[in-house]
């Protein structure tokens, strides 16, 4: 962010918080930052590195992996950047492609965001056929029992999502997953796939797939699901729905600002 500086800096500038968003613009190019790295960037002494490091941290702007002892970016800096496209705009923007797919699949189409430790169903078509999976806006339901939600969370490091849920899974139905290991197993699974489903986990009788969608740049911004009753979604119609979504998720990416 600071590569396009050509202003100097003000008289009145305050260093600390300067070196403090200097650290933040070097995730613009490195996925992890270490106090050496910081320490060569600003000019400052390895001491002071360490201690914007874990300051921001502390904040949630970053987040510390326990082994290798690396900062990537935290909960906070991430909702900070999804707030960048409100709510309203991507509702806007994906909505004609949500209408298209659903027509296209027969099925009902949601667009979700993260709202914390939770999914945040922002808007969405329903689809055509008399039994059918009802629009969701305005529903929050914990990620983590979601299709959207997952494929949220399979965005966040496996340290984030320990510090969502500090005290472990709470069931939504019969068939939620019951622990953060199951879950972050599910997560692994769903970055290697490229979408998450949903069986009966957040209500009895519905199945759900997602995809994420991503802004101009990469970043996971939201989620873009199929709902239907449980009986229309066998395994044999998973990887068409799959193609389906992630074809209009690449169209709403294309879309965006």
């Amino acid at each position: 962010m600071s590569k396009g500086l050509t202003t100097p800096p003000p008289p009145d500038r305050i260093e600390s918080v300067d070196h403090a968003l200097r650290v933040l613009s070097m995730l613009d190019d490195h996925s992890e930052l270490r106090v050496s790295m910081v320490a060569d960037e600003l000019g400052v002494a390895r001491s002071t590195a360490h201690r914007l490091l874990v300051t921001l941290a502390w904040r949630q702007f970053l987040v510390q992996d326990r082994v290798t002892r690396a900062f990537r970016a935290g909960t906070a800096l991430i909702e900070l950047g999804l707030r960048s496209i409100s709510e309203f705009d991507l509702r806007r923007f994906a909505e004609p492609h949500m209408k298209t797919l659903a027509e296209q699949l027969g099925e009902t189409v949601n667009i979700i965001v993260l709202d914390g430790a939770n999914a945040k169903f922002i808007g969405g078509v329903e689809g055509p056929k008399v039994v059918r999976t009802r629009v969701a806006t305005g529903l929050v339901l914990p990620a983590y029992a979601t299709s959207g939600g997952k494929v949220l969370l399979a965005s966040l490091p496996p340290e984030t999502i320990r510090e969502l849920y500090p005290r472990g899974l709470k069931k939504v139905t019969a068939q939620t997953r019951k622990t953060t290991a199951q879950l972050r197993e599910e997560l692994a699974y769903v970055q290697l796939k490229g979408y998450a489903f949903n069986d009966e986990e957040s209500a009895h009788g519905l199945r759900a797939i997602a995809v994420p969608v991503r802004d101009r740049i990469g970043r996971t911004i939201a989620a873009l699901a199929c709902s239907t009753p449980a009986s229309r979604m066998p395994k044999s119609r998973v990887h068409g729905l799959y193609s389906a979504l992630a074809e209009a998720a690449t169209l709403i990416r294309n879309a965006l600002p």
